[in-house]
């Protein structure tokens, strides 16, 4: 079954715009995205194919004079035993873990082909049998042990080359395209689940890494996928929502959003509560569907137009939408973070952040870091912002310091709240560790290679890619 809304064809130019920024910032996600929101006093809900900007583009995000010294619930950090998904788990949501409490670099091993013009790494690793998971920039899968950082086995999952040309063989007999790259990867009972820019997603036996079934996709995956209830969810870049049997990869229902031609490198991975799944795109739609047969459930638009900002047309909601008692949280790349009750789909608040990360609720708060590097503390009742920090903050650089900023900005990862710390990774190869209550940096550390993507937390460690392709352990 194909749910298949009507198609909003963009500017191939400002496709062309977002693959420039994303060589200018090393950032190896960008991508179109849609606002949405609604106002308490005005219900208006947008149709399909129809957006509704309910944020002044000139509003800005500030701290509010009545939170300031006000303190907030975080529940006590918890031991993660495995990390089976990017988020942790179906809803994408762990609360605080108990790891990493040392803030040292415990070991590092490589796993593959590094980031390059030609290959991104956008797979976070997952976690269970003891195992980390990693894929790298082209397709290659890699089962670590997670004490030791030993290589417990490793699958190329690249399709065949032809011979005597520079293609691959795709399934069917179809020639893919070289630049193929990403994907992701996601793990339930016993099985590994991998995404691939290939045009691919595939299931290995967690233990050995024997493929055990493949299907092709018409587009590639650059997202992980999400496992729930016998079910694999993944989006493709043509901002299609595809499901697969678990046990045999047959395929099942899709839904199509509006196509977007300009978007992030990376992708969305859906969330799921009960029977219902949520899914970002970068058309900026926020969608709800029952996860057994795809019916629309609710749909919102995430996004802000700006007259003279041609970036402001990037809807992308790059990040994963968060399910956590019972609201959805999610922003967008077009400047709109909003908190939406997961049953009605009525947004409780909106606050205009522009980002590419996931949020973190835990407790009383949310957090986010968004794309100009500010970390924001929000109340989930409400909005309201208790504290921002910046830490792309300019006043105590040098020039020559100030001059490589501007030139090669700084991006931050989406933030993990590990053992009383809020904790995120930099594409200028270093970790920062904030007070959760204040945004005080309590430690930092040196990782020596880029990071895009959030830390993961199993056991006492925490796991940081780099775009190097290491695997870094932080005990």
């Amino acid at each position: 079954m194909s749910h298949r809304p009507m198609t909003l064809k963009r500017s191939l130019l400002l496709a062309a715009m977002m693959s420039a920024a994303v060589s200018v910032t090393g950032c190896s996600t960008v991508s179109k995205l849609n606002p949405f929101g609604k106002d308490d006093k005005n219900k208006a809900t947008a149709s399909q194919g129809q957006r509704i900007s309910v944020i002044a583009f000139d509003q800005k995000v500030e701290a509010a004079d009545g939170l300031k010294g006000v303190d907030f619930f975080l529940p006590e950090p918890q031991p993660q035993a495995d990390w089976r998904l990017p988020g942790g788990s179906p809803e994408q949501s762990v609360e605080h873990v108990a790891a990493g409490k040392d803030f040292e670099i415990a070991w590092r091993k490589g796993f593959g082909q590094k980031a390059n013009r030609t290959f991104h790494i956008t797979a976070n690793p997952v976690s269970a049998e003891g195992k980390i998971f990693v894929l790298d920039g082209e397709a290659k899968v890699s089962a670590l042990d997670a004490v030791t950082g030993e290589t417990l086995w490793r699958k190329d999952l690249r399709p065949a080359r032809q011979p005597g040309k520079r293609g691959f063989m795709g399934i069917g007999g179809r020639k893919d395209d070289t630049r193929g790259f990403g994907g992701g990867v996601a793990y339930a009972d016993g099985k590994l689940y991998v995404s691939s820019g290939f045009r691919f997603v595939a299931q290995l036996d967690a233990a050995t890494g024997k493929e055990n079934w493949r299907q092709a996709t018409s587009t590639p995956v650059h997202a992980a996928p999400t496992v729930a209830d016998g079910r694999v969810f993944v989006v493709s870049t043509d901002n299609e929502l595809l499901t697969y049997s678990a046990a045999d990869g047959a395929p099942g229902w899709t839904y199509q959003a509006l196509i977007e031609p300009a978007r992030i490198l990376g992708g969305s991975s859906p969330a799921i509560s009960g029977d219902t799944v949520v899914a970002g795109f970068a058309s900026g739609e926020l969608v709800a569907l029952r996860t057994g047969n795809g019916n629309d459930l609710w749909s919102e638009a995430l996004s802000r137009a700006s007259r003279t900002n041609a970036l402001s047309e990037i809807r992308d909601i790059a990040g994963r939408p968060v399910i956590y008692k019972g609201d959805v949280y999610a922003v967008s790349h077009s400047g709109v973070f909003a908190a939406t009750d997961l049953r009605t789909g009525q947004a409780r608040w909106t606050l205009p952040v522009t980002a590419i990360t996931t949020p973190w609720p835990a407790g009383d708060v949310v957090y986010v870091v968004d794309k100009a590097g500010q970390v924001i503390c929000a109340s989930r009742d409400g909005g309201q912002v208790h504290w921002i920090r910046d830490l792309n903050e300019t006043d105590k650089l040098s020039k020559k310091q100030k001059k490589k900023l501007a030139k090669r900005p700084r991006i931050w990862s989406s933030p993990i709240l590990a053992s009383g710390r809020l904790i995120t990774v930099s594409s200028y190869g270093e970790a920062v560790a904030l007070n959760p209550k204040t945004g005080a940096t309590e430690k930092t550390l040196k990782i020596g290679a880029p990071v895009l993507l959030a830390p993961i937390a199993v056991g006492d460690k925490i796991y940081v890619t780099t775009d190097d392709a290491d695997l870094i352990a932080i005990r």
